[in-house]
């Protein structure tokens, strides 16, 4: 499976673990295997299994951090890199209160240091959608990737954990995370929520997410919006042939599990929920 998994990043193995391998690892998830919960609106149930995760990978399918992360740990772990799982915990907005909740797994790559990282300690994350493009050290500062403004920190919710901020543009505010290892079950609570909840997020609005160089391509709902170096650009995917081919086209999602009935269904899901999202801004 894992020559099947370097396949679909488009990578061979490179030999032992370094910091420009961890660095091709990641920007090559981010790019080819894009944040979705398309699963939520099939109806077709999923696990945190890491294995199960990295399957649906290698089939030419995507999901959100528990699979995503999930599946990269196990890659990683497999090639030779010292990684660790760490609960994390995303903020929406800023109003919402720091710490970590358990609604986002995080991951950590320890033993490659570098010149400006001498400890050796990585935030690896192929699971925040919109979020990094290449891995950061974990030491304090501000980075830049492209077009986006990240900053880490001790977390102050999380004693001897991390906080890291996104750019503006971000669809969060921040994240934290804790300084211990965890296990994959420590998720499958959070993840059943996540899932099912009719309060869930995933559950009320379908969402894609691919990261590149550049900048960022996303889907909310049947809007299409490409966030990069200059001004936002937004179109609405009104009509199945268009929605279907931006997956294919933009986030390399041909679905080809999916048959003709449940694409059907899929697109009726979607446009009733846009329906309604109009009904709900329409001031008459």
């Amino acid at each position: 499976m894992i020559d099947r998994y370097l396949r679909r990043l488009g990578l061979n193995d490179d030999g032992p673990p370094s910091v420009e391998g961890l660095f091709r690892l990641q920007r090559a998830h981010v790019e080819r295997v894009p944040y979705e919960n398309l699963e939520i609106w099939l109806d077709r149930p999923t696990t945190v299994d890491p294995t199960e995760s990295a399957l649906r990978i290698v089939s030419g399918r995507g999901g959100y951090c528990f699979h995503l992360n999930g599946a990269f740990s196990l890659l990683l772990s497999r090639l030779g890199y010292q990684v660790t799982r760490h609960i994390g915990g995303v903020q929406n907005t800023p109003d919402e209160q720091p710490g970590a909740d358990g609604n986002h797994l995080v991951l950590v790559v320890s033993g490659l240091p570098s010149a400006d990282n001498p400890e050796g300690r990585w935030f690896v994350d192929a699971g925040l959608g919109d979020a990094i493009h290449e891995p950061l050290p974990l030491v304090e500062g501000v980075y830049e990737q492209g077009p986006f403004r990240y900053a880490l920190r001790p977390s102050e919710a999380e004693p001897g954990g991390w906080r890291f901020e996104h750019d503006p543009r971000g669809c969060f505010t921040g994240m934290d995370f804790r300084p211990e290892p965890c296990e994959m079950d420590a998720f499958a609570a959070k993840h059943e929520y996540l899932s099912t909840s009719p309060d869930s997020g995933f559950v009320r609005v379908a969402a894609l997410q691919r990261r590149d160089a550049t900048g960022l391509d996303k889907t909310t709902g049947l809007v299409l919006t490409r966030i990069g170096a200059g001004p936002e650009s937004s179109l609405t995917l009104d009509r199945p042939g268009d929605y279907f081919a931006a997956l294919a086209d933009v986030f390399g999602l041909t679905l080809d599990d999916v048959t003709a009935a449940e694409r059907e269904k899929l697109w009726q899901r979607l446009y009733g929920a846009h329906e309604r999202w109009l009904s709900r801004d329409d001031p008459s």
